[in-house]
């Protein structure tokens, strides 16, 4: 749990985005990071992390389903959505966090 908090103890917002391996949802919503991290360059940082290796964070965070999406600035958490999120609004969110 150590590393997850030097993670997003950053001062250039944290995207996280919960994954499950064989999820069409997951693999929709990776492309659309992939767009949104080419826009934003150095203003955001994109982390992925898979569910199923690890058990002991999703638990501690309460994620239900995949993708959870979470945005972090200065180790708290400022934004969270479960589901697929569009381009826009993601831009949106993570220009408004820096």
């Amino acid at each position: 749990m150590s590393k997850f908090g030097d993670l997003i103890n950053s001062t250039v917002p944290v995207l996280i985005q919960f994954t499950t391996e064989h999820n069409p949802e997951c693999e929709q919503m990776q492309q659309i990071i992939e767009e949104v991290a080419l826009e934003m360059g150095e203003k955001l940082t994109i982390i992925n992390i898979n569910t199923l290796k690890n058990q002991e964070l999703v638990e501690a965070l309460r994620i239900k389903t995949a993708p959870t999406l979470m945005v972090y600035k200065n180790g708290a958490m400022v934004w969270r959505q479960s589901g697929i999120t569009d381009k826009s609004s993601l831009v949106m969110i993570a220009k408004a966090f820096n």
